[in-house]
């Protein structure tokens, strides 16, 4: 049951009669049970969009990044810290997610057999915080392996194309090398940016929203036991 749904059936009760605290402890208790059910559901969508992040990603470090080198001329080798990162960072959000699923369905079934309303709540708001930090933590680093990969993208792709033109890069006027530095900025900002607020947009939209509710359950819990 939502809070307006609670608001609902409080106006729909005689003026001269009153909700006792057994029964807004149930309603409390079976609104954080639809919760619960939520965030299960969401987990498995989270699944689905580990699976399809993982595939974008495998995609481009060994079929679409290949190509784009074979294009390149001259011997343009990937750096091995940059190889390293981007496989640090994809593995650092899929088993930040695991660990995350573990470490709340191991709450949620514990708190099943001995755990009161309230301790289930601090638990599972607790671990959903966790998790939110280990998520922003990925995050960071995936977006950093981006940028790196990025620059240094752009870098040997403006270096080869003046190579290519017979212009040695150190030949090149600082005006264009300005320029070329602030296109790239641009077009880093707007891809790793973009990147982020639609990672960020996704979490709340699975989670964030969730612990909110959850904090919100526990203050009204609080309130009555007080």
């Amino acid at each position: 049951m939502d809070l307006k749904d609670l608001k609902k059936t409080w106006e729909m009760l005689d003026q001269g009669k009153q909700l006792d605290e057994n029964q807004i402890r149930g309603m409390l208790e079976k609104r954080t049970d639809n919760l619960l059910d939520r965030i299960d559901r969401n987990i498995k969508i989270g699944f689905v969009v580990l699976f399809v992040l993982i595939l974008v990603f495998a995609l481009d470090d060994f079929i679409v990044s290949p190509l784009l080198l074979e294009n390149v001329k001259g011997d343009f080798v990937v750096p091995g810290w940059l190889l390293f990162l981007g496989v640090f960072s994809n593995a650092l959000i899929f088993t930040t997610f695991i660990y995350f699923v573990i470490k709340y369905y191991r709450v949620k079934q514990s708190c099943k057999m001995t755990c009161d309303l309230k301790e289930t709540l601090i638990k599972i708001i607790d671990t959903l915080k966790i998790y939110q930090r280990l998520f922003y933590l990925a995050l960071v680093t995936l977006l950093f392996a981006m940028a790196s990969g990025l620059v240094t993208g752009l870098y040997k792709g403006f270096e080869a194309s003046a190579e290519h033109q017979g212009v040695l890069f150190s030949e090149i006027s600082p005006d264009k090398i300005l320029m070329f530095s602030l296109l790239g900025l641009l077009i880093l900002l707007i891809t790793v940016g973009g990147f982020f607020l639609v990672l960020r947009w996704g979490f709340k939209k699975l989670y964030g929203n969730y612990i909110d509710k959850l904090k919100l359950n526990l203050r009204e819990l609080m309130e009555i036991e007080e």
